[in-house]
């Protein structure tokens, strides 16, 4: 659980337990799994346990609720960054029926529910053709097999948003269809970035500015998390430790890799931090 958070998406983030398995290759350098290793715990894989939590940590969204209603503000609470609340497992029954009942006591609060395995949500999920206005609802998608794969599970449910996570984003996205298309509901909110940590993937500039262009064509909000720890080189003058770098299918481009702090978040000269407008009401 993290108040104020670092990641530049959310003010919050809530993990009703820790651990989950790998599905997809976005999860090959999974930094949750690396993250709980190093606090000495072993919950990646199917037949690994996970870690769950006392009342006290339950009770840090109620606060978050009651300070965002008197300053008349809504605070956006990731959820969850150490897991998947989707992940089909029995024994995490009980905490979901405990986020939900979470989730419809925290109005101010609007909860981010990004997922893997968004084939499960119709079944697992309570809420059928009603979902609380409080709840964003995403899925992520690393390339353009896993658009094709994903998108149609997740665009079928009613939340107030849809938004994808395209991050580490390991290939190009065409999204046009998904953006026009009539049959699903639509996409509200795009997140990019390129991969970070020691044995990250770059991500080619052309596979994010694509995805720019095509936000800004049908005026979806976008949101430029990261390059990385890959970044263009004119982005990075005076380093010289550039590398010509080769893409299948794509051209050449000259890169430097960098610590994701100083690889910054810069795109097209400037920073992208599109949210979704939603109204203060409620369901």
């Amino acid at each position: 659980m993290a108040r104020n958070s670092n990641i530049e998406w959310t003010h919050h983030t809530f993990n009703p337990w820790w651990g989950c398995k790998k599905v997809s290759a976005a999860c090959d350098h999974c930094y949750a799994e690396l993250w709980a290793k190093r606090m000495g715990h072993q919950l990646w894989g199917a037949d690994s346990p996970r870690r769950f939590f006392g009342d006290s940590h339950w009770r840090e969204p109620l606060t978050w609720n009651e300070e965002a209603g008197l300053l008349g503000r809504r605070y956006r609470v990731f959820c969850a960054s150490m897991a998947d609340v989707f992940e089909n497992r029995a024994d995490l029954n009980s905490q979901r029926l405990r986020l939900w009942e979470l989730i419809d006591n925290t109005p101010n609060l609007d909860w981010l529910l990004l997922t893997k395995r968004p084939q499960n949500i119709a079944r697992i999920a309570p809420w059928g053709a009603r979902w609380p206005a409080n709840v964003w609802l995403g899925t992520s998608v690393e390339n353009q097999a896993l658009a094709e794969k994903r998108l149609p599970y997740l665009l079928k449910n009613p939340a107030r948003v849809r938004f994808l996570s395209c991050e580490p984003l390991l290939g190009p996205l065409n999204l046009q269809q998904w953006f026009t298309r009539r049959d699903f509901h639509p996409i509200d909110w795009i997140i990019a970035g390129g991969e970070s940590g020691g044995a990250s993937r770059p991500m080619h500039p052309d596979w994010v500015l694509n995805l720019l262009d095509q936000c800004r064509a049908h005026k979806v909000p976008f949101h430029f998390k990261q390059w990385g720890q890959w970044v263009p080189a004119e982005l990075a003058p005076g380093t010289p430790r550039v590398r010509l770098l080769e893409f299948t299918n794509e051209r050449s481009v000259e890169m430097v890799r960098l610590s994701k702090k100083l690889a910054g978040r810069i795109l097209e000269g400037t920073t992208w931090d599109g949210i979704p407008h939603i109204p203060l009401t409620h369901a």
